[in-house]
């Protein structure tokens, strides 16, 4: 997975900040690199897929809450993707 390309098509399409674009950017990375994704779904995290599936979490989310809604999905549909959740990140400077 390109980071830099994810992170630019996340400011594209939500309304982050640095911070929290770079807290789900490195979490789509640990995802990926885990492998489980691509064995539950046959394929590997595509930065356009990822784009898709977080848009279809409520409207008003914000992209943290977007990545753990589509995480939480996951972990429904094949479990074990918990760990994957963002629980924190830096915004405007501050631990947020």
């Amino acid at each position: 997975m390109d980071e830099n390309r994810l992170d630019a098509a996340l400011a594209d399409a939500f309304d982050a900040d640095a911070g929290e674009r770079r807290a789900v950017v490195r979490a789509a990375r640990d995802l990926t690199d885990a492998g489980r994704l691509a064995a539950d779904r046959g394929t590997p995290l595509a930065t356009e897929t990822l784009v898709a599936e977080l848009a279809d979490a409520p409207e008003g989310s914000s992209l943290a809450e977007r990545w753990n809604w589509w995480v939480g999905a996951l972990d429904v549909a094949y479990g074990g993707y918990a760990e994957f959740e963002v629980r924190r990140y830096e915004e405007d400077g501050r631990r947020g």
